[in-house]
């Protein structure tokens, strides 16, 4: 295949394939919001609500920038994981109150990576005045915006959705020289069907990589 050098990126030699492969979508999609915002600064502190595809990356583009990191979660059963795997700083469940309460007014930034219907409520008070909540995720009905809580502290909410290919270089770059990969699982082609029955049930840890090379040597 030939292509325009304009409409390609290069992989560092030190990023694996297969784990690199994600970026090219979790990556960017999570790197360009940190940059764009001005939530990359050592020393700020960042929420990330979801830790699946998107949430994982996120926390390890947040903590390589030398950002505080809060994973925020409905499921206790991610705790581990976000702490001791990937390094977050703090875990908190939205569905505790308390827990919400005493973190209030504490972040500079939220990326909120869930793709379902969920209250946007909680999160803005979590943000410090002039606080950012950025929405990654693409929930399938309205969220419900209450406008009061954005006045009082002039917080903003913004969408990001990926970056540009020069950008993507540089997010590239930037996760070879601080070993950042996704976390993925490899599978065949013929797997494909079970793997999309599995993704129904959120069942993977956190991305399906289909082995394309070994499949068409069988074949």
């Amino acid at each position: 295949m030939v292509s325009n050098e304009h409409f390609v990126v290069h992989i560092p030699d030190s990023l694996p394939l297969d784990a690199a492969a994600p970026l090219l979508c979790a990556g960017i999609t999570t790197y360009s919001p940190l940059k764009y915002f001005g939530l990359d600064k050592p020393g700020m502190h960042i929420g990330v609500v979801g830790l699946g595809g998107l949430g994982h990356v996120a926390v390890k583009f947040a903590k390589a920038f030398g950002v505080k990191v809060t994973v925020i979660s409905t499921s206790l059963g991610k705790k581990d994981e976000a702490l001791g795997h990937l390094g977050a700083d703090s875990f908190l469940i939205s569905k505790d109150e308390e827990q919400m309460q005493g973190a209030m007014g504490t972040m500079d930034g939220i990326l909120d990576t869930v793709s379902a219907f969920h209250p946007l409520l909680p999160l803005i008070g979590l943000l410090k005045s002039h606080g950012k909540l950025i929405m990654l995720g693409a929930p399938d009905r309205p969220l419900e915006l209450p406008v009061f809580p954005l006045l009082s502290g002039r917080k903003i909410i913004a969408g990001s959705g990926i970056g540009g290919l020069k950008e993507t270089q540089e997010m590239l770059d930037f996760a070879a020289k601080h070993n950042i990969t996704a976390d993925i699982e490899v599978i065949p082609v013929d797997y494909l069907n079970t793997a999309i029955a599995r993704l129904e049930k959120a069942d993977v840890k956190y991305r399906f990589v289909i082995d394309i090379g070994n499949t068409l040597k069988r074949t």
